[in-house]
């Protein structure tokens, strides 16, 4: 809804013709160099900015960084938070409809170092990898409110990479095998982590459970060397090895078959 000066009489007119500039533009959130390259008056941007957050029609998120009082959207906010963050792990299995266990952390991918935040009550974690590792992007929502997030194949790979922030690991499990993926993707985006023991769990899984992904079970294989690694990283150091696969199953394999119906 547009604002006026009728609704708004304790505002100054020259900030009431700031929010309607928000309205015209549909922006919800924005940051101050932003509005100083966009809004083309004579006016101190900071006093303004200032003096609508006292009067609640304005919220600062953090320095330099503003919203509409009553917007929410978290995704959209996560990637004004860091430049080029973008919502992985955990958060886009949820938004990708891979899992149905739900976290109140909204997880970002960022090659920046940033702190982890509370806004809003929402808690944003952010994983700070090496940049190789950030593509797989697909745009969300739209204008103003677009945000970045990884896709599907992207975002089971990540899963697999660091499973400390995708969930559960059996829930990480099912999300692999009861959903299709493109083979060329899966190989480009483990290519990308360097991390062979995420890419031998993953086709030792796709194996098991027969999954159509023959091209990528083989690229699989060809990371396996002498090293054993823990089928969960995470469990104890005993259990069967598969020298094919170069893993220590400390999960019993019938358990594992069971992950599909987690």
């Amino acid at each position: 809804m547009a604002v006026s000066t009728t609704q708004y009489k304790n505002i100054k007119p020259e900030h009431v013709e700031f929010l309607m500039f928000l309205d015209d533009n549909e922006i919800d959130v924005f940051d101050i160099d932003q509005v100083r390259t966009e809004y083309e008056k004579s006016i101190d941007i900071n006093e303004m900015l200032e003096n609508l957050c006292r009067q609640k029609m304005l919220h600062r998120i953090e320095r330099g960084k503003y919203v509409r009082y009553s917007f929410r959207d978290p995704y959209t906010i996560s990637n004004y938070l860091v430049s080029d963050g973008v919502v992985a792990y955990w958060s886009a299995l949820n938004l990708h409809g891979m899992t149905e266990q739900i976290s109140n952390t909204v997880f970002v991918q960022t090659a920046k170092q940033k702190q982890d935040k509370l806004v809003f009550n929402t808690q944003y974690k952010f994983v700070k990898v090496k940049s190789q590792k950030i593509l797989g992007i697909e745009m969300h929502g739209y204008g103003n409110n677009a945000y970045r997030l990884s896709d599907m194949e992207k975002t089971i790979i990540d899963c697999f990479d660091l499973p400390q922030y995708g969930g559960e690991f059996p829930g990480i499990i099912r999300a692999f095998v009861s959903h299709r993926f493109s083979q060329q993707k899966l190989i480009k985006y483990g290519q990308s982590i360097c991390n062979n023991a995420a890419i031998k769990r993953m086709g030792y899984i796709a194996e098991l459970c027969d999954l159509p992904v023959k091209r990528f079970i083989s690229f699989a294989k060809s990371k396996v060397t002498k090293t054993i690694s823990k089928f969960d990283i995470n469990g104890y150091n005993d259990g069967v090895i598969k020298t094919n696969w170069g893993l220590r199953l400390n999960i019993p394999e019938e358990n594992i078959k069971e992950f599909k119906n987690y």
